[in-house]
């Protein structure tokens, strides 16, 4: 059982962000406790990556709000220095280096970390991450950019764990897969936890979700609409409304 009384690795207290006349992300506040895995759910416009974005402050602030990260305020930090503290992230889309190969990409995330370590262990270090993800050893050296979508992610998760992270923000790592490589991204996710890491997972397949996640949290038109078990929310009038409209 957890320590109710610990500091929780993220703490978000009313974070806004607004574009225009539109609140993208109106007054959002929750919780993540170390070790949990936090689902974030919701249709598309909800201002799912948008929150992502201005806890990293990538590639923007929040208007209003705080974001502690073990209990230190960061909400007003540089995105490096965020990072160097702890906390990494993914994007929808498969943020790689196309023209670099699978190990290169890595190896640019050990060099901003672990600058001063000799050649040899952070060739080491990356092929390290790149296993941990299970991205195929015959290929560490084959140009990013000519990977099919899925190992083009795995890529991307093994650059983010290079940075050695408490805190792991993953944005949609399902999206544009099939189904048996949607089971290894389940898989992956349970083993990061695993090795120490906290996760905060946003996704539209739900049932990867419901089987990961300890809690779930639903967004819609920038507000939380839904907090709790999965069970509990999957089960919530306001998101099935939020999914399939007032005729559900």
């Amino acid at each position: 059982m957890r320590n109710q009384t610990a500091v929780p690795t993220l703490e978000a207290i009313g974070l806004t962000k607004a574009f225009g006349g539109v609140r993208a992300v109106d007054d959002v506040s929750f919780s993540v406790a170390a070790g949990e895995i936090l689902g974030i759910a919701g249709p598309n416009g909800s201002g799912k990556s948008t929150l992502f974005n201005i806890i990293t402050n990538v590639p923007f602030r929040a208007d209003d709000g705080r974001t502690l990260f073990a209990g230190t305020e960061i909400q007003h930090w540089s995105p490096h220095r965020i990072c160097a503290f702890g906390v990494a992230r993914t994007f929808q889309r498969e943020s790689v280096f196309a023209a670099l190969s699978a190990i290169d990409n890595v190896m640019v995330a050990v060099d901003a970390t672990q600058p001063t370590l000799p050649l040899a262990e952070r060739v080491d270090f990356a092929e390290e991450a790149l296993d941990v993800v299970g991205f195929p050893a015959t290929l560490h050296n084959a140009n990013a950019g000519t990977l099919p979508v899925f190992l083009r992610k795995l890529v991307m998760i093994a650059s983010a764990m290079a940075l050695r992270p408490k805190l792991f923000l993953l944005d949609e790592p399902a999206s544009s897969l099939t189904a048996t490589e949607i089971e290894r991204v389940r898989r992956l996710v349970l083993k990061l936890r695993e090795n120490g890491v906290t996760i905060v997972l946003i996704e539209h397949v739900l049932s990867l979700l419901a089987s990961v996640s300890d809690r779930l949290m639903v967004l819609d038109q920038g507000r939380v609409i839904a907090s709790g078990t999965p069970a509990e929310v999957i089960a919530d009038k306001a998101v099935i409304e939020a999914y399939l409209g007032s005729a559900a």
